[in-house]
């Protein structure tokens, strides 16, 4: 998670999140903390929220008969928390998400599991249409409490340049 202080006034400071597109890096790798246990409540009430009705995500009974033997975590559930792990780190200071590729759920998630995160920045480019900002793209892989890879994606999010932030505008 980047923390970063910024001095308002003489012996007043602002904490601050995120990072600008400058200070990307390709190749860097971001271990997003801290991790979640995912409930019961979580699940069902993330998967019914969404309207999701497929019962292997909120009855027990049913999932016993599938090859799990138990419910499996909603898979946009864990997708939105492994976006939500990484704000600080990769898109704090974004002015927008451009889009998720190769989104790929390696091994299933169950309620009880602890999620964990990471990010790669693969690249990144100034915009050619917004000088104050330029487009990067990470890979997020998610891993459970056992170290194995439940969920991958790539992402792809326009990021402001220094002095080009919302927070930079509105003094935040």
């Amino acid at each position: 998670m980047v923390q970063n202080v910024k001095q308002i006034a003489e012996n007043r400071f602002r904490e601050t999140f995120g990072r600008y597109y400058e200070d990307f890096n390709v190749g860097d790798i971001y271990e997003h903390r801290p991790g979640r246990t995912i409930t019961e409540t979580d699940n069902t009430w993330f998967t019914l929220l969404t309207m999701n009705t497929h019962p292997m995500h909120f009855d027990k009974e049913y999932a016993k008969a599938s090859e799990f033997g138990k419910v499996i975590v909603c898979s946009p559930l864990t997708v939105a928390l492994m976006v939500g792990m990484s704000v600080t780190d990769v898109s704090q200071k974004a002015v927008a998400n451009l889009g998720w590729t190769d989104i790929r759920m390696t091994h299933p998630l169950f309620v009880g599991d602890t999620l964990i995160a990471e990010s790669e920045v693969l690249e990144k480019r100034e915009s050619k249409s917004r000088p104050g900002a330029g487009i990067v793209t990470c890979r997020s892989d998610g891993y459970n409490q056992d170290g194995k890879l439940v969920c991958t994606f790539n992402r792809t999010m326009l990021i402001a340049r220094r002095g080009h932030s919302v927070e930079d505008k509105v003094n935040y």
